[in-house]
């Protein structure tokens, strides 16, 4: 049974771990359709029925999960006419949205300027002025994201002829990527049989969207939400929520328990994802797999899915690595 099992699920999940072959098409073409990512060795502890997968999001062309949201929010302001050759695209980011912002406006000939704390690491910075973004560093004392939307409402404020402001914090484009891209995939990718899914807050958008498409699917499947445990810390694109202010698109009915994960335990475990399962990936991914496994741990069966936001090699200047 266990044989046919997984027959069946590579019939299903392998040709969604590939892009389909084409003649040829456009950059946005790649976007979407991640593979499922089992997780193995990590989880060696769980009980035989219980399983484990991350959808490996740094297979995006640009590299993060963000790549879905940036591009509905350009499709939309486009088609209601806010954005074109004329107009410069704004907004605030932490990173993996700008590049993304930033990677299809240079594919579709808009101009772009981003936002973005000045503490932000070397290596998102420098692929934002290699795809010709335009940055201004902002005070990350003053609040991280949440000064930098300041400052960029500031900005179209002025000059609001000028701007395409997309608002990625409160424009409903951003969860509608994952409602209609993201959990599908997974519903379709797990057989049906998620039974647990665990992502992380920022934007909020992955999670709101995910989690919305899966509700409806199947009302049994448990949503979990996750923040980091304080607002000082070191986890890239999360919010503390209850210290930060809160994107307009976040809807806390759609979780069905809400976790807090701490700097170090995520560190932690990208090292041990990276040793022991080979898999470079981001904090907020680790943070993710922290979580999952602590929901899992509570099962004798199910299938957990969680996110990898984006890959490790954004975060290479980070100490932790080096860390036993």
């Amino acid at each position: 049974m266990k044989l046919q099992y997984e027959r069946r699920w590579r019939e299903i999940v392998g040709p969604l771990e590939r892009r389909p072959a084409t003649g040829g098409g456009s950059l946005e073409c790649l976007i979407g359709n991640t593979p499922l990512v089992e997780l193995r060795s990590v989880t060696s502890g769980l009980p035989p029925g219980v399983r484990v997968f991350g959808k490996a999001e740094w297979t995006n062309p640009g590299g993060s999960v963000k790549d879905r949201a940036a591009r509905a929010m350009i499709r939309q302001g486009e088609r209601l006419g806010l954005l074109n050759r004329t107009k410069t695209l704004i907004d605030a980011t932490s990173g993996n949205t700008g590049i993304a912002y930033a990677m299809l406006c240079a594919a579709r000939g808009y101009r772009c300027t981003l936002a973005i704390p000045a503490n932000a690491g070397p290596e998102r910075k420098r692929m934002l002025a290699i795809l010709g973004a335009e940055l201004i560093l902002t005070d990350p004392l003053e609040g991280g994201t949440d000064e930098a939307q300041r400052v960029v409402r500031d900005i179209v404020a002025a000059r609001p002829d000028r701007y395409y402001y997309p608002d990625q914090y409160n424009n409903d484009a951003n969860w509608r990527a994952h409602y209609d891209g993201t959990g599908p995939e997974i519903w379709r990718q797990t057989l049906r049989g998620i039974t647990h899914f665990v992502a992380g807050l920022g934007t909020t958008g992955t999670f709101v969207g995910t989690a919305r498409k899966l509700k409806e699917l199947n009302g049994a499947i448990t949503c979990v939400s996750f923040q980091p445990d304080s607002p000082l810390h070191g986890l890239e694109g999360l919010k503390h929520l209850s210290t930060a202010r809160v994107p307009g698109i976040y809807d806390p009915s759609l979780a069905d328990r809400h976790e807090s994960i701490g700097t170090e335990e995520a560190y932690r475990m990208a090292r041990r994802l990276a040793r022991e399962e080979g898999l470079f990936v981001g904090v907020s991914a680790a943070a993710g797999v922290a979580v999952a496994l602590r929901i899992a741990s509570e099962l004798e069966q199910g299938t957990v899915v969680t996110i990898f936001p984006d890959g490790g090699n954004r975060y290479l200047a980070d100490r932790f690595w080096s860390a036993s």
